[in-house]
């Protein structure tokens, strides 16, 4: 197999990564789980989870307070406790010290989610109701209902400085922010960027799935997480994960999946000058439903005479929505880690939302 990428590394690298799910808290929890693949299903306690779930994925024994201490989080809610968490991971297996970024150091986030937190947007809006007044409601719970709160709690939390952005996409939204983070970096508005994507459990995103998933998608069982990957420019990191290659986007009807993903492939694969067969593994994102069948048919009309190694999204984690893309690079990473391969081999990674989001790309593993 041919690979038609030069061996010099041009586009942004990732550097480094961390992840927050129900394998755990940590980079070495999440290469074990997905080395093992065991199934981290949990039956709810209702009273603390008053959804109509009997099942979640949920990350384990995780508090906010507990897990990041007192200070500053009496009011942060749990989307937000997920991603500082995830980042102090990060920065934690990088650095070892809480201020990682010199002060001449223009360091960005740009974080995907759904709807930020769901259930403190409902619990907000529940309060002004049924308190005597409608502004008798907790000031300090007041900024987890903006969807950009937890991108703006680990700026604050970790110094920084640059860019911060919050990229809403559904399920494809960790290669949306992915996306908008190479753009950020190939135009100097940083040098080095903290991109992921987060998800939490809420008995509010229960029932809001109960109410709008389709009927094939009843058998889903919700999880939630944090992943975040470290994106710096070629040549400034001795030892890079992977080399970002290329990133394309569509919008399309719910009908059309099939053709527009192909389509959207296709455009991938002739912006790299690459073929097929240069491909060595896939990552579907295998969402619930039949939508899964779309994304499986576009893939069998790319890859009609050659099958590459298949990775599978890290389904034992439950559907984790917004974090599922960025889930999918961190168990592709994984995989490479676990099972090193010849360097510069391509790997496509695809993302589709129910309502017709839809995005892929392609990465060089180093």
């Amino acid at each position: 197999m041919g690979i038609a990428v030069p061996d010099q590394v041009r586009g942004p690298v990732i550097t480094g990564w961390s992840a927050v799910s129900p394998y755990g808290i940590g980079r070495d929890a999440f290469v074990q789980g997905v080395s093992s693949g065991r199934a981290t299903v949990s039956v709810l306690d209702t009273d603390k989870w008053p959804g109509p779930d009997e099942l979640a994925c949920l990350v384990p024994d995780f508090d906010v307070r507990e897990v990041l201490g007192k200070k500053g989080t009496r009011s942060m809610d749990r989307v937000t406790g997920l991603a500082v968490t995830a980042v102090r991971e990060l920065l934690r297996d990088e650095t070892r010290q809480r201020d990682p970024f010199a002060d001449e150091e223009v360091a960005a986030l740009v974080l995907g989610t759904t709807t930020g937190s769901a259930q403190s947007m409902m619990d907000l809006t529940r309060d002004t109701w049924i308190n005597e007044a409608p502004f008798h409601v907790d000031p300090g719970r007041f900024p987890n209902t903006v969807m950009n709160c937890a991108a703006g709690q680990c700026a604050i939390w970790y110094g920084l400085k640059g860019p911060n952005t919050t990229v809403a996409g559904g399920r494809a939204s960790g290669l949306l922010a992915l996306n908008y983070a190479r753009r950020l970096l190939t135009a100097g508005r940083a040098h080095t960027i903290l991109c992921g994507a987060a998800e939490e459990y809420s008995p509010a995103r229960s029932w809001l799935e109960r109410h709008t998933r389709h009927p094939d998608e009843n058998a889903t069982v919700l999880g939630e997480g944090c992943a975040v990957l470290r994106l710096q420019p070629p040549g400034t990191h001795p030892h890079p994960l992977a080399e970002l290659l290329c990133i394309t986007t569509a919008i399309t009807h719910p009908h059309h999946i099939t053709t527009t993903l192909a389509h959207t492939i296709k455009r991938a694969l002739h912006q790299t000058r690459l073929n097929p067969h240069d491909i060595w593994a896939v990552s579907p994102s295998t969402p619930p439903g039949t939508t899964a069948d779309h994304e499986r048919n576009a893939l069998d009309l790319i890859f009609t005479d050659h099958t590459p190694h298949h990775i599978p999204a890290p389904g034992p984690i439950g559907d984790t929505a917004a974090a599922t893309a960025t889930f999918q690079i961190t168990t592709l990473l994984s995989h490479h880690q676990q099972h090193p391969q010849p360097p510069n081999r391509i790997a496509l990674i695809t993302a589709i939302d129910r309502d017709g989001v839809l995005a892929t790309a392609l990465l060089r593993l180093l």
